[in-house]
């Protein structure tokens, strides 16, 4: 697929096939979050791959958001490994890992897996159930799979501000 049509293709899947992804797709997916660049090359990013009937069913517990999806990553950071910008306000954790994310994200719609961000959750549940380390902040879940039939992006998706109401040259 080429760019655009990838950035412009991707929606967030609100059903799913059981159908299971492939692990090249998984792979690839996960590659392309390994490759994203983060401050310092710091990589402080930590992905959980959830794909057991178990851990599915605890994602069930904690959001109404997954959809049927049969993967679920849990997209964390670790929060003594960020870079502190000048100023002291901001450090690179979330940034990073939402790099991490989007590169993800538009790798699953180019190897023909959808997608939907999910934040509807409380991450401190989610690190308690998934024994995640006291160190990773929990950033998103990212639901992955097979569109159900005749599922398809909300009427409102593809309709765009103009990019003068959203881009300012000074």
């Amino acid at each position: 697929m080429e760019f655009m049509e990838v950035v412009k293709e991707r929606y967030s899947c609100k059903k799913y096939k059981a159908d299971q992804i492939t692990k090249e797709q998984l792979d690839a997916i996960l590659e392309a979050g390994r490759l994203a660049p983060t401050a310092k090359n710091l990589q402080e990013q930590h992905i959980y791959v959830v794909q057991s009937e178990e851990g599915l069913a605890k994602i069930d517990s904690f959001t109404p958001c997954r959809y049927g999806a049969p993967t679920v990553l849990i997209i964390a950071f670790d929060k003594n490994n960020t870079f502190t910008y000048p100023g002291q306000k901001y450090d690179s954790g979330i940034e990073d890992a939402t790099i991490v994310a989007t590169h993800m994200l538009l790798a699953a719609k180019n190897c023909g897996v959808e997608s939907c961000w999910v934040n509807f959750f409380d991450p401190d549940e989610v690190a308690k159930a998934f024994h995640i380390p006291e160190n990773e902040e929990i950033l998103t879940l990212f639901d992955l799979g097979y569109a159900a039939d005749g599922t398809e992006a909300l009427p409102n998706h593809f309709s765009r501000k103009p990019i003068g109401e959203t881009v300012t040259y000074i």
